[in-house]
């Protein structure tokens, strides 16, 4: 506790540096470098909870296979723009295994990342209509998708689901669909920020409203698996990934290798269109693009563009590892099932000193322990809460920026180290009694 609490001038120096009144306007680089700075200055080593990176090793399967494909020479020849045969065959096997889901390879397509998945499809999906020009996010959500449009120059809408779950979803999402502008709803399953998940009756409305309406369900499977209140690791075995696939043919899913096989810094990830989505034409599309199918103009023309294709070695480390799931030789689920015992640990240790979890059940069903959970403090607003934890080496985000509108933090486990969890505890404690709640 040495050092504890930090003295509020340098606090507050930093904050004016970065020109700062309101940590909840605070993004999350910038608070990454705002902590990285007080820790420079006062050698405190935070709790640091405020970026969603792997806390990991990456994928020992993936890491070889990448290693002898460089070796053998990849590095020299660009790969196919739509992905090499093996990604596309394991990733089809992958959704069928985990999914319970039949995909053709050929609507598997690879992107760098995500990130990159995300833009490309919501370029093609917001040109398809010019009667339908919006995106709906079911929020909270990742606020960087919400910058892409930005940088597309598209529009969007969105609503807090905090209030929505179960039968009471269907009536919102109707409000936006009736108005017949709406070309795609677009959420993370599990949630980034809050870790909830949709149940098979949400899911069956959003693919049931999807097909009425006849919008593209986007699903970031980013945590695929991750919902450790099920064994979901087995492949070919129930119980499998929820999803809107199991109500709906309008669908893409993106599955990333970032946090379920910790492979991050490759920037490898697969699009997975339905047969349906990937097949249709639509004149619009000819109209900008000289084509009219979705899945042609998705990797022909914004792919292309973007980045002639992805990492060659990269795609043979996503294969392989799909590959070693598939033939379950590989468990990816146990191998990250560190998030969910650490978040287990977390949140006793938080609420045990007068927080609350904000986002706390799934239609009734406690939320489980995984990657995020949310913070909030009796009588203290986000910004507030964020400000004085600092000065107790604790880290985090509000949660105004991914477009929730509760008071409180978004928290991730991830960089929180098991041995640190004794300093967690004292400065909890050191900050219930600052600030009683009772």
């Amino acid at each position: 506790m040495q050092n504890i609490p930090i003295n509020n001038k340098i606090i507050d120096s930093k904050l004016e540096a970065f020109n700062i009144t309101d940590m909840d306007k605070a993004s999350i680089r910038e608070v990454v470098e705002i902590v990285n700075q007080i820790q420079d200055e006062t050698g405190v080593k935070f709790i640091r909870m405020e970026m969603g990176v792997p806390g990991l090793p990456p994928a020992k399967v993936g890491v070889d296979a990448e290693i002898e494909a460089l070796k053998n020479g990849v590095a020299s020849v660009y790969p196919n723009i739509n992905g090499i045969p093996e990604v596309k065959k394991e990733a089809a096997r992958f959704v069928k295994n985990f999914m319970n889901i039949e995909v053709k390879p050929e609507c598997c397509v690879p992107s760098s990342g995500s990130m990159q998945g995300t833009y490309s499809v919501f370029q093609v999906a917001s040109s398809c209509d010019k009667q339908k020009d919006t995106a709906l996010f079911i929020d909270p959500g990742f606020p960087v998708q919400k910058q892409q449009f930005m940088v597309m120059g598209h529009k969007f809408e969105s609503f807090d689901v905090y209030n929505y779950r179960g039968e009471k979803l269907r009536e919102k999402l109707e409000s936006y669909l009736e108005k017949g502008n709406i070309n795609s709803i677009i959420y993370s399953n599990p949630n980034n920020p809050t870790w909830v998940c949709f149940t098979e009756n949400e899911l069956q409305i959003i693919g049931e409203l999807a097909n009425k309406y006849d919008v593209i369900v986007m699903e970031d499977l980013a945590y695929f698996g991750m919902d450790f209140r099920k064994d979901l690791s087995k492949p070919g075995q129930a119980p499998y990934q929820p999803s809107v696939a199991n109500y709906t043919d309008n669908y893409v899913l993106f599955i990333s290798a970032s946090k379920i096989f910790s492979y991050a810094g490759q920037r490898i990830a697969v699009i997975i269109m339905s047969d349906k989505v990937y097949h249709r034409n639509y004149p619009e599309l000819e109209n900008r693009y000289k084509i009219k199918g979705f899945g042609n103009a998705v990797i022909y023309r914004v792919l292309y563009a973007l980045s002639s294709g992805v990492s060659h070695s990269a795609q043979h480390a996503m294969a392989a590892m799909l590959k070693a799931a598939n033939d379950g030789t590989f468990n990816f689920v146990n191998e990250v099932k560190e998030y969910g015992e650490k978040a287990q640990i977390m949140k006793g240790l938080f609420t045990k000193n007068g927080f609350t979890i904000l986002y706390d059940k799934d239609e009734g069903e406690p939320i489980g322990d995984g990657f995020y959970f949310t913070l909030a403090y009796p009588g203290m607003k986000a910004g507030e809460l964020l400000h004085r934890m600092l000065f107790y080496g604790i880290s985090a985000i509000t949660l105004s920026s991914t477009g929730s509108t509760k008071e409180g933090l978004r928290a991730c486990v991830s960089a929180v180290n098991r041995n640190q969890m004794n300093d967690l505890k004292e400065r909890l404690e050191a900050f219930n009694k600052a600030y009683p709640t009772t």
